[in-house]
């Protein structure tokens, strides 16, 4: 048991440093992502303010005077192909929009509202280049990001999106490895403990022979109780045995099968418990189930309500017919209850408030309803001091 618990520890710890790793990859792409951003924000500024210069010198009388405007027409203007940008001069006109993507069709009002808008969003964005002129003027340069620089914006998102599925993918992997390993190992347990029972079962069964066979030593009723639990350990052993295979499900009478078997419960649990059963079903009702999963799914739903009072109190079974050809068996005792925090882990592997145990008795049931009856197991109701009951529904 303990070598277990360390597998699982092992496991968690792996997947620890698994999403450790991820965490460290994704933050470290993402702070490279963001510098390589601001640098490359950087960049795209002093083109603007390349831009910015170009038209100040465009603007100065003196050189348009010279005639010498090649060098910035040619690689200065048009060196930007990628940055939106709009020039406003200092009479707040709008003049040289460049790389700007305009809405076709539009008149020249239009066209000039839609350049105030996207003047406003760039506001928002970026701060304007100033263009001084010779006279003393300003002009202003709205600019945007390009659109790689955009693209290179959501990278990081995009990158720690994909780490976060991978991530994601990768504990999922491991729950399924986990969940498929303790299956296994559950299984064979079960089997290996049905194999080991096998042997004084046989030699039980012989002493009850041998103790028939002398009616004047053993009394008869005495030897009948002791083939009853002999038969009882041999459901037991019949059931570990199933665990692992799909089991077969019969029509069988529901109200004999419950009956049945809170009769043979009722003489073997203690003796300050009043255990009662009513039921409002049909008395030939019937429903598929594998009696001897099914039997084990309500004594130990009964075995832990006698724990949870103690060995005093009442217990009580109730059946009904439910709407859609359902039916309900609660189960209810007047033990100590299940508070809050406690409710949902019930029926967790390893779950128990007992000092003895295992903590897979509600599991199995819960497995045993659920996965192979088509049902559902599920706690009613509970109380703490006053009690709780189970309710286990059925296809009718």
């Amino acid at each position: 048991m303990l070598k277990s618990f360390d597998i699982y520890n092992q496991n968690n710890i792996l997947k620890i440093i698994v999403a450790v790793n991820l965490l460290l990859v994704g933050t470290g792409s993402l702070l490279y992502t963001n510098r390589l951003i601001e640098r490359l924000e950087q960049r795209e500024q002093q083109y603007v303010q390349l831009y910015a210069k170009s038209i100040a010198y465009l603007v100065d009388p003196n050189h348009i005077n010279s005639g010498d405007l090649t060098f910035v027409t040619s690689e200065i203007l048009e060196a930007n192909s990628t940055i939106p940008a709009i020039y406003v001069d200092p009479n707040n006109e709008i003049s040289k929009p460049n790389n700007i993507t305009l809405t076709a069709g539009l008149s020249a009002e239009e066209t000039q509202r839609e350049l105030r808008s996207i003047i406003a969003d760039m506001r928002e964005r970026h701060s304007p280049v100033v263009v001084e002129m010779g006279t003393g003027e300003r002009g202003l340069v709205y600019y945007d990001n390009s659109p790689l620089l955009r693209q290179l914006t959501y990278f990081p998102y995009a990158l720690l999106t994909i780490l976060l599925a991978l991530g994601l993918l990768a504990y999922l992997a491991f729950s399924s490895s986990r969940r498929a390993e303790q299956n296994r190992v559950w299984v064979g347990l079960a089997k290996e403990t049905a194999h080991q029972l096998g042997t004084p079962l046989s030699s039980l069964m012989a002493w009850v022979e041998f103790m028939r066979s002398d009616t004047a030593q053993y009394d008869e009723s005495i030897t009948d109780e002791i083939e009853k639990d002999v038969k009882r350990l041999e459901t037991i052993t019949a059931r570990f045995s199933s665990i692992g295979s799909v089991p077969t499900l019969k029509d069988e009478n529901i109200n004999d099968v419950v009956s049945q078997l809170t009769d043979y419960l009722a003489k073997r649990i203690s003796t300050k418990v009043k255990m009662s059963l009513s039921s409002q079903l049909p008395t030939e009702k019937t429903v598929q189930i594998n009696r001897l999963l099914f039997e084990w799914v309500i004594e130990n739903i009964c075995k832990n309500a006698v724990d949870a009072m103690k060995g005093v109190g009442e217990l009580r079974l109730t059946m009904q017919q439910l709407p859609n050809q359902r039916i309900a068996i609660d189960i209810t005792d007047t033990g100590k209850g299940i508070s809050k925090a406690n409710m949902q882990k019930v029926f967790n592997p390893g779950f128990s408030t007992k000092k003895r145990g295992w903590g897979l008795g509600l599991t199995l049931a819960k497995r045993i309803v659920e996965e192979y009856h088509s049902g559902r197991l599920f706690v009613k109701s509970s109380e703490v001091g006053k009690g709780t009951t189970f309710r286990i529904v059925l296809n009718g």
